[in-house]
């Protein structure tokens, strides 16, 4: 009788296609970490294609493990910071984000079976991009690792972007990434060696040095060429320092609050109005100046009935001091109203025909009591959101209110200082590219952004987030005063470079000049072209596709 010996895999291709993972989750992972590491998403993507050519050509099965495993590692490496916020939050976010690029991947996989030559890789393109645009939209969205945002450190690279946005990015990485991938199988496969002539060389090695390179010659062409607007408008940035762990715990509001007003005191002694001051420097006095304090600083604004906050009302009193100065600060604000039947699925009900709507808001205030408001529309999942809340909201009520239910505005609006109109952006909203460029559409010439990014302590979250308002800057070609709460707060030019930027979990103030704009970029007046395109391609293609299967399963009955 003779002994079955057991069949063992190579160990070689196993240990390479790890390898390949490693290396393919490192590479994508640096853009994001290290400053001006952007190229190098532009071949961030071989290895695993790589990976997925050679798994393919020995015929191994659950390939899908590897290409999981790979998305995993670099979505941990790029955002583990999520969970200092909340664990459980984080790690959904990683393997859920994970799976979706997966799926995207395996259905690559799957496409290979029906095309042929290049069509799989085109396809792989085309629908990543089209998910990338179909994420901003989504009731349960996390766009963080959008291809594009690989160059928010890389600033010089991506000037053009005020013509298509970070989509533009996620294409030029998917194409530099391709024609690589396409010269490397070329080698391997002899078809270099004994099947392409002189002029099919040319035009390989053409490509790839054009798409890889013109970007970086044209960028730098718009930003050397780039001229600021002389239209400047005073701002001051108070960056509190304000632990919103124990924000409380810590200390009372009225304290909180006689810190930012004495900040706001020490930084502006020559905007004071004293007695006896001549009518000339009233004047001089009038011009305005917005100071800016964080996301969420006071959770005590009744939209209802401001003046049942007593830190308005202490907002207003000391402005009253300081003529032509406009206060923007983050609130957490509440909507009551009387109602036999809730106001939304998202309200909660205090009693019986009684209930409270709660926002993440920003207000603008002045010493003359007029105020504006503005409600933030792009919410965190779970946080600030509840997802799809006529089901959703039934749930949590059951478990006795664990998620966030904020309401945000159902179209965007711009707030003023004096008669300057700008877009208020709130935390999380400065991700969204096609999102601010509402703002400027309302007639905005600079933007403000709010934030609190303490929640994810020193990590390079707070890092990454200030980059994002950057490539906001390119897009729109605005001007940004960032605040936030315990930094970094910073002021971006329209070019995207940060000036002034402030310690990490330190007191700070910034004063300075942020150069207005009335012009309207391409991405603003016609928004994702490069998103919808390749929307429309991956539709025809996963149409093509579902024609040749039922072709083909025809074909085999």
């Amino acid at each position: 009788m003779k002994k079955r010996h057991a069949r063992t895999r190579p160990q070689g291709p196993v240990l390479l296609l790890w390898g390949l993972v490693l290396l393919f989750a490192v590479m994508m992972s640096l853009p994001f970490l290290v400053p001006h590491c952007g190229f190098v998403a532009l071949f961030g993507f071989i290895p695993l294609l790589c990976m997925e050519r050679i798994a393919s050509l020995s015929g191994m099965r659950r390939v899908w493990v590897y290409h999981y495993s790979a998305f995993v590692l670099w979505n941990a490496l790029t955002t583990f910071w999520v969970c200092n916020a909340t664990v459980g939050g984080g790690i959904f976010a990683v393997l859920a984000n994970s799976l979706q690029m997966s799926l995207i991947f395996g259905l690559f996989r799957f496409s290979k079976k029906y095309f042929s030559g290049a069509l799989p890789y085109i396809f792989l393109a085309v629908m990543w991009i089209a998910w990338e645009r179909a994420y901003f939209d989504a009731d349960i969205s996390w766009p963080w690792l959008v291809l594009g945002n690989a160059f928010a450190l890389s600033l010089k690279s991506i000037q053009w972007y005020e013509f298509t946005g970070s989509m533009g990015g996620s294409l030029w990485i998917w194409a530099s990434n391709l024609l690589v991938f396409a010269l490397m199988v070329s080698f391997s496969n002899g078809n270099w060696a004994f099947r392409y002539n002189a002029k099919a060389k040319a035009a390989l090695v053409s490509a790839c040095i054009i798409v890889i390179a013109a970007p970086f010659i044209f960028s730098r062409i718009v930003y050397d060429s780039y001229e600021e607007k002389h239209d400047p408008l005073e701002v001051l940035i108070v960056q509190p320092n304000i632990d919103p762990y124990n924000k409380f715990e810590a200390m009372s509001q009225d304290q909180q609050t006689a810190i930012l007003l004495d900040q706001i005191t020490r930084a502006l002694p020559d905007r004071k109005v004293a007695s006896g001051d001549s009518s000339a420097f009233l004047a001089n006095l009038e011009k305005p100046l917005l100071v800016l304090a964080p996301e969420t600083f006071t959770g005590d604004i009744v939209t209802n009935d401001y003046m049942r906050s007593r830190t308005y009302r202490r907002f207003i009193s000391f402005l009253k001091d300081y003529p032509g100065v406009d206060l923007l600060f983050g609130a957490s604000s509440y909507t009551y109203s009387d109602s036999d039947t809730a106001p939304s699925y998202n309200a909660r009900k205090i009693r019986d025909g009684r209930w409270v709507e709660s926002h993440n808001s920003a207000l603008v205030v002045d010493g003359t009591g007029r105020s504006e408001i503005f409600h933030k529309s792009r919410l965190v999942v779970g946080v600030e959101k509840t997802p799809y809340p006529a089901f959703f909201s039934k749930v949590d009520d059951m478990l006795g209110g664990v998620m966030g239910r904020c309401v945000g505005q159902d179209s965007i609006s711009v707030l003023h200082c004096g008669d300057i109109p700008f877009g208020s952006v709130i935390c999380y909203e400065s991700v969204y590219g096609e999102y601010c460029t509402g703002y400027v559409s309302e007639g905005a010439r600079f933007l403000a952004v709010i934030t609190n990014d303490a929640w994810w302590g020193d990590t390079p979250g707070y890092r990454q987030h200030l980059s994002y308002s950057s490539l906001r800057a390119i897009e729109t070609r605005r001007s940004i005063a960032r605040c936030a709460n315990t930094g970094i707060s910073a002021i971006i030019d329209k070019r995207g470079e940060i000036h002034s930027p402030t310690p990490w979990w330190e007191p700070a103030v910034i004063r300075g000049t942020l150069d207005l704009n009335d012009g309207m970029t391409l991405f603003v007046r016609y928004g994702d072209i490069t998103g919808r395109t390749c929307t429309f391609i991956f539709v025809l293609l996963l149409m093509a596709l579902a024609v040749r299967i039922i072709l083909r399963r025809k074909a085999e009955y």
